[in-house]
């Protein structure tokens, strides 16, 4: 790779823009719901908008302000945001957290958790598969015994931890 390629990478519009429109999105959300449940004063104090309802207000207000700055100025200059391959990083640290916690809720938190532990310690640690493998099973192990034995609180399961009775 170039010293040009390596050094470019993703400019601080796009990132700006999207975080601006996305809380304004949910500036106009909180908004439209306070004004449902009412903002009004009542007999023993505000109604549960009232205070939302500001609070919706300045975020909708700031973030409009942010995404107009932003896309008037679109077309001079600015920095950059991450360099393409500082975002790669991220990617595989987003990726397979991003898969973790779809999967939780059909295989329950403790397989899938030794499956991203063992995938971390591999792919960005350089452990060895038996460092790997000891505490890819270790931690839930450990989790499980705390939680679920100790504290009695349960935690996600799915069908493995049926299949073997728990």
């Amino acid at each position: 790779m170039s010293d040009q390629e390596q050094g470019a990478g993703l400019n601080r519009r796009i990132p700006e823009a999207g975080v601006a429109a996305l809380l304004l999105a949910a500036g106009i959300i909180v908004i439209t719901d306070s004004l449902r449940v009412g903002i009004e004063w009542a007999d023993d104090g505000p109604k549960a908008g009232y205070f939302p309802f500001f609070i919706g207000i300045l975020l909708a207000f700031s973030s409009g302000w942010t995404l107009l700055q932003t896309l008037l100025g679109w077309s001079r200059e600015t920095n950059l945001f991450s360099q393409w391959s500082e975002l790669r990083d991220v990617g595989a640290m987003l990726l397979p957290t991003t898969v973790f916690i779809v999967a939780v809720p059909f295989l329950g938190l403790y397989f899938p958790g030794a499956l991203l532990i063992g995938y971390f310690m591999k792919r960005h640690g350089d452990f060895g598969w038996v460092t790997t493998v000891l505490t890819a099973l270790g931690v839930p192990l450990t989790f499980f015994l705390i939680f679920e034995r100790w504290f009695l609180v349960p935690l996600a399961k799915g069908p493995i931890e049926a299949w073997l009775g728990f």
